[in-house]
């Protein structure tokens, strides 16, 4: 019925991958912030896009500005730029955040939305809508070829590097000391106060880590995506689709739920690719009517 060369296929599929990767480090920075410090980051997508921006000023502006000498490389901004990001983030919780926690979560969620619209808004005043290009280190330019199909070597190390990252942060939170002391904040955050821990301060880093997530995977995706104002609300959508599918707050059911529908979404593609925008909202609109909490989510 269906006639799809192999090679058409396997290349759907590494985009649907590498998109998956995305999802789901976005949606794990996400689970992060709203499993532990119950907000709802609206500011997600903007933070995402801000770290794809700050990576193209480091590399193509920063020099005619200052002199080839402050070039900043791809490697440089992929710890440098997540790092203004995650401060960025600290700054917004200590000042902003924090006098929100004992309201509703629509408070949250409104502050948010309106800090990513004003840095949308402050890109696009400097920077437009037109979008801005970013190459590959040299490192991993070129491809492989595969037999099968030909694999760019800069998208399989953002797939190697995206699954790296998640596996990381997996294991920091559920398996070690600092993971339990971050969880059983969210339980008793005063009788773990009473035993000597900082939480407030435990709370902020924990929001800055989460919003360097975001910085992370926009730097990854500088070099793949057009680098607009808007790159990071037009992710938000599916990345918040994501964590709902996966369970709110559950960091192992943002990660496997990103990888799988970013490779649902490529091969919807293939046999029907007009469906492909909206297979994610009707999977969303199937697992809330069978299990409100997500996959991977606690029922209360």
């Amino acid at each position: 019925m269906f006639d799809i060369p192999m090679q058409s296929l396997m290349a759907q599929l590494l985009v649907g991958l590498i998109n998956g990767c995305f999802y789901a480090v976005l949606s794990m920075g996400l689970a992060i912030i709203f499993g532990l410090l119950n907000i709802i980051n609206f500011a997600h997508g903007a933070q995402f896009m801000v770290a794809a921006f700050l990576a193209w000023i480091g590399f193509t502006q920063l020099p005619m500005l200052l002199g080839p000498e402050f070039k900043l490389n791809f490697w440089a901004m992929l710890v440098v730029a997540p790092l203004i990001v995650g401060a960025l983030g600290v700054l917004l919780e200590k000042t902003l955040l924090k006098r929100l926690y004992h309201l509703d979560h629509l408070y949250g969620l409104l502050l948010t939305f309106g800090v990513a619209l004003i840095l949308e808004g402050v890109f696009r005043h400097f920077y437009g809508i037109s979008g801005s290009s970013y190459d590959p280190p040299a490192l991993l330019q070129g491809g492989v070829d595969l037999g099968f199909m030909f694999m760019p070597i800069y998208r399989g190390f953002v797939v190697v590097a995206s699954l790296l990252i998640c596996a990381v942060t997996w294991y920091l939170f559920e398996k070690t000391k600092l993971g339990a002391l971050l969880r059983a904040g969210t339980e008793n955050p005063k009788l773990l106060q009473a035993f000597g821990v900082n939480i407030p301060l435990m709370i902020t880093l924990t929001y800055g880590f989460g919003v360097a997530l975001a910085g992370i995977a926009g730097v990854l995706a500088a070099p793949i995506m057009q680098i607009t104002p808007l790159m990071g609300a037009n992710l938000l959508n599916i990345v918040f689709a994501v964590v709902v599918i996966g369970g709110l707050g559950s960091i192992m059911g943002a990660i496997l739920t990103g990888l799988a529908l970013g490779l649902l979404e490529g091969l919807t593609k293939v046999f029907y690719a007009e469906g492909s925008t909206v297979v994610v909202f009707v999977i969303m609109a199937v697992v809330l009517l069978m299990r409100p909490a997500g996959m991977f989510g606690k029922e209360k």
